[in-house]
């Protein structure tokens, strides 16, 4: 068995979760990192391909109130975060490229089964659909299921984003089951259980490392609340 570290985080604003993933992908603590987001409130996430000005109207067209909203660094629609189990998990992929569709397949395969050992009913949606485009009018993450999603039937309840920093890669997921706070405890026990069995792991828990703390800290100004990041298209 190899460690993997659960990152506990403080209360953490949208941005800051977006700015903590990056500087955990920058130190690596470990080769396996899982962190459960800790909201300090609630926070709009969009992808990294999509248009500034239609994600404004889209959020306006949801009469949606809130305000903390940033671009991810990871692909994908609009994310609501006000009463989602959200979470990221850094691994360990070596080489210049990946196959996404193969990295979700796995992913969620091993959250899947992990549910349906616990005699929870998901499905894995598996057939071809069109991905999102940076100014597709249906923009919300969770309003029309793509390939390899999480369902629940037949609505979406698990999806995620990727991005590849060098040697590691960044799963970004949404769990927007009714119960998904509520019952945050058996869904975090769920995915720990799913990926640490998937990789191989033996979890331990530790704190975010101060410097890395301190950099996200950084990264959280400099980039995830700058105009030039959130309208750079």
């Amino acid at each position: 068995m190899e460690k993997g570290l659960i990152i506990e985080t403080p209360p953490l604003d949208v941005y800051e979760q977006m700015a903590a993933d990056e500087a955990l992908c920058e130190s690596m603590p470990a080769k396996h990192l899982l962190r459960f987001y800790n909201w300090a409130g609630p926070g709009i996430t969009f992808g990294y391909s999509q248009r500034r000005k239609a994600v404004a109207q889209a959020v306006e067209a949801a009469g949606s109130a809130i305000t903390a909203v940033t671009r991810r660094p990871t692909g994908g629609g609009i994310v609501f975060h006000e009463t989602d189990l959200t979470f990221s998990f850094i691994f360990h992929s070596p080489g210049p490229y990946f196959e996404p569709g193969k990295t979700y397949d796995r992913l969620h395969r091993a959250i899947n089964a992990e549910y349906a050992r616990l005699g929870i009913g998901f499905d894995l949606l598996n057939e071809r659909t069109k991905d999102y485009a940076v100014n597709d009018p249906v923009m919300n993450c969770f309003a029309k299921p793509v390939d390899k999603d999480i369902l629940y039937n037949g609505k979406k309840v698990l999806g995620g984003a990727l991005r590849k920093f060098g040697d590691y890669m960044l799963y970004q997921a949404s769990f927007q089951a009714p119960d998904a706070r509520p019952n945050e405890a058996v869904h975090r026990n769920a995915v720990i259980k799913a990926l640490g069995g998937e990789f191989g792991l033996l979890w331990e828990a530790a704190a975010m490392p101060p410097e890395t703390a301190a950099r996200a800290a950084a990264i959280a100004g400099e980039k995830y609340r700058s105009a030039a990041w959130n309208e750079r298209i």
